[in-house]
């Protein structure tokens, strides 16, 4: 059973989706079931995974670790997504960029991701 948003990651091939509608089925790719992933459970350094907002004159930013993430082309930030109420904003990011995103977005009431290629999925949520 897979539920909106959850994030999958394919072993074989590293295809990675996320659901945009949850079902009763299970995800598959490459004839294989899909490794769902749990925000934060991957032992890694906790200080340059979590995603932290701050608040700024033109939205939100979201910087990944209070120690910034490494951006190089084997350990880097994919992605930075924030979801409030309706709006979902995504920023993908490449090696050599600064692990951080610019959301037009007001503070609070959001859950905030990142995605690291080889520690996977990080969550931190901000109270409304």
């Amino acid at each position: 059973m897979t539920t909106r948003l959850d994030i999958y990651r394919c072993k074989v091939c590293g295809n990675v989706v996320e659901v945009l509608h949850g079902g009763k089925g299970a995800l598959t790719c490459c004839n294989e079931p899909m490794k769902k992933f749990e925000a934060n459970t991957v032992d890694a350094a906790r200080e340059k995974h979590v995603p932290i907002v701050d608040t700024t004159g033109e939205g939100v930013i979201v910087k990944v670790g209070s120690t910034p993430h490494p951006m190089e082309e084997k350990h880097y930030i994919e992605w930075i997504e924030v979801d409030k109420e309706k709006n979902m904003c995504r920023e993908f990011l490449t090696p050599g960029d600064v692990p951080e995103a610019l959301f037009p977005l007001s503070t609070g009431g959001m859950t905030v991701r990142a995605y690291c290629n080889v520690h996977g999925l990080w969550e931190a949520k901000q109270a409304g």
